[in-house]
């Protein structure tokens, strides 16, 4: 991956964080909430993930709804084109020499 190719890809070692965790069964969990005045929050094994992550994700259809909740939180879970980007985006890292980790992890 170029820098071309990841420049609208939000917080870059982030999101390539989010789909490493998320894997093929880890799902992200999307919890609608304005009622209780906090909005729509996004978790990860417990973690919240940044909105713009979140939204990136949906938006490129890298995610799509796999069920609910008991507590009915949407479960989303990776689709193939996720998946892609997922490997694609290890390949990348792997590449990277330490000081490009380093900049990307500080600049985005």
């Amino acid at each position: 991956m170029t820098d071309d190719s990841t420049s609208d890809i939000p917080a870059r070692a982030e999101t390539l964080r989010v789909l490493r965790f998320m894997g093929r069964y880890s799902p992200l969990l999307m919890l609608v909430g304005d009622d209780d005045g906090y909005g729509t929050r996004w978790t990860l094994s417990g973690q919240q993930v940044q909105p713009a992550i979140a939204r990136f994700l949906m938006e490129k259809g890298l995610v799509e709804e796999s069920g609910r909740t008991e507590f009915g939180a949407r479960k989303l879970t990776l689709t193939e084109a996720g998946l892609r980007v997922r490997e694609s985006g290890i390949r990348w890292w792997s590449g990277l020499s330490p000081l490009e980790k380093l900049k990307v992890v500080i600049l985005g």
